[in-house]
């Protein structure tokens, strides 16, 4: 009996096994091979105990790394199920961004940093097409001031998306030009290319690396 053609058949049974199931790590089913293997080889010359072992070695390394992978799939998933319980905690919060706000009737609070040699600092608010609506004068300094939304007659402006930007300026000449920061209400929390994005009231979309504060909306 030719015992390289048998132990060839018997290798390439437990490699289609493997192919089938996946490498689901059958360890009976190789026992089974294993068998089969030692039923029909040569008495005369026999497979060396070494060969078996071999095989035996190999298909538990195999075994144990689809266990590992398993066991990492199933640890990545427990992770990326905490990852959004983590990012579920944003929704409903308000964030402080330099970024655009969607005015609704209801003030929005800014959060303007004058530079602090100014000695005039004004913020300029602006439509969603970049036209400027409405300028007005802030005090010298980081505390908050809200926008009421309403011109000089006090009608309110239009429900949409507005930008604010702050100029400070030294004896008439200007020092810095600047996105105002402003709070939000987070609508959705996204996961994207490794970076978690927070949508804004009005789908204004800023990653987390550009919030500088979060604050409660009940406070």
């Amino acid at each position: 009996m030719d015992v390289t053609s048998t132990t060839g058949t018997t290798t390439a049974a437990i490699q289609t096994t493997g192919t089938t199931s996946g490498v689901s790590g059958d360890f009976e089913m190789f026992l089974q091979m294993l068998t089969v293997q030692m039923q029909n080889q040569d008495p005369l010359n026999p497979v060396d105990s070494t060969d078996y072992a071999t095989q035996l070695a190999t298909f538990s390394g195999v075994e144990q790394a689809v266990m590992t992978n398993d066991l990492l799939k199933s640890l990545s998933a427990q992770l990326s199920s905490g990852g959004l319980a983590d990012m579920a905690a944003w929704v409903g919060k308000e964030a402080r961004a330099a970024s655009p706000a969607y005015f609704d009737g209801e003030p929005i609070t800014l959060a303007p940093n004058p530079a602090v040699v100014a000695d005039k600092a004004e913020v300029v608010v602006r439509d969603e097409s970049g036209a400027e609506v409405q300028r007005f004068d802030v005090p010298i300094s980081a505390d908050p001031v809200e926008w009421a939304g309403v011109d000089t007659g006090g009608y309110p402006f239009a429900e949409g998306l507005y930008s604010f930007e702050l100029i400070s300026s030294l004896e008439g000449e200007i020092l810095t030009e600047e996105a105002v920061e402003l709070y939000s209400t987070v609508t959705e929390v996204r996961a994207q290319d490794g970076e978690t994005i927070l949508i804004l009231d009005g789908g204004v979309a800023v990653a987390t690396s550009q919030v500088s504060a979060l604050r409660d909306p009940a406070l």
